[in-house]
């Protein structure tokens, strides 16, 4: 009798049949827009023209020649890819189903992510953070380091809670670590404490970063089913509501807008592209509409 592949065995296979082939077919190969944005390497200087991206501005040659210049890239044949890993409490919330928890659609998303990359002969590492930095995978290539990307999420404990989401620490740990410009996906509810946007902000002046932002539907909507307790999925702290009153759900409603209204000016700032990755969605589904934000800026910037 045949002895069952490990779990991240099982996970890439069914992820490589499930989700990266109908990708490889709906994108035909062309993953270019998706891995790439403006360039790696520099290559050339040229007057600054309406609709460029400003964080190209060259500001030395521009006040030498007293007319903006923006710098121009190559794009490197080869791509370094890190993941930030939000694995705070709030990141194992789910209601479509246990199966669905964020953390779930977290390990999916960076599981085909860093297929695709590795197959291409990219290399991908990442930072854990669950409560704090936990760990750093250094980036390496092929389908091993997937493999252990896969042991490395699954092994992270799920905490039931700890203090406050810090994402600043987080972004800050990679801009220590990452040397080189790589492609960086920093993937969380951003459920967190403030003060993060401006790492974020100069984190995307040296690197292309993509922020992921996992959400479940019911974040945004408070079910009529009577008296009930909600926890903050963060602290643990619980409170008593009355979910028959239609002015508490209007208020978490209400609530759930303004911070989806904040987060994206937010992300607007930054300078980073984001995409939202929902529980309930098809990850396919997902991963082609982050193909096409990221080609909308491209043709843009």
């Amino acid at each position: 009798m045949t002895a069952p592949a490990p779990a991240p065995e099982r996970i890439l296979q069914r992820l490589d049949w499930h989700v990266i082939r109908r990708l490889d077919g709906l994108l035909q190969g062309d993953y270019r827009t998706l891995f790439y944005g403006n360039g790696v390497d520099f290559a050339d200087l040229r007057e600054y023209q309406p609709g460029d991206d400003v964080r190209y501005i060259d500001w030395n040659v521009t006040a030498r020649m007293d007319a903006p210049y923006v710098r121009q890239y190559t794009e490197d044949r080869e791509i370094t890819a890190w993941f930030l890993l939000d694995l705070s409490p709030s990141v194992d919330f789910g209601t479509v189903g246990d199966d669905r928890a964020k953390r779930t659609v977290l390990i999916e998303f960076v599981t085909t992510l860093a297929r695709l990359l590795t197959r291409h002969g990219n290399r991908v590492g990442a930072v854990l953070y669950g409560g704090r930095v936990d760990r750093t995978i250094p980036a390496r290539g092929g389908r091993n380091q997937v493999l252990h990307l896969i042991a490395e999420l699954e092994r992270q404990p799920r905490l039931a809670s700890s203090p406050m989401t810090d994402l600043t620490a987080l972004i800050e740990a990679a801009e220590r670590t990452i040397k080189r410009r790589s492609l960086v996906f920093v993937v969380s509810d951003f459920i967190s404490a403030p003060g993060w946007e401006r790492p974020l902000h100069l984190l995307a002046r040296r690197h292309e970063v993509v922020a992921v932002r996992l959400f479940d539907p019911r974040e945004f909507e408070l079910p009529d089913v009577g008296p009930a307790i909600v926890e903050d999925a963060e602290t643990g702290e619980q409170v008593y509501v009355d979910t028959h009153d239609p002015g508490i759900r209007r208020r978490f409603a209400d609530a759930g807008r303004q911070r989806e209204a904040t987060l994206a000016a937010a992300f607007a700032r930054s300078g980073a592209d984001s995409v939202a990755l929902s529980t309930d969605e098809d990850l396919v589904h997902a991963i082609i509409r982050m193909t096409t934000v990221r080609r909308r800026r491209r043709a843009h910037g």
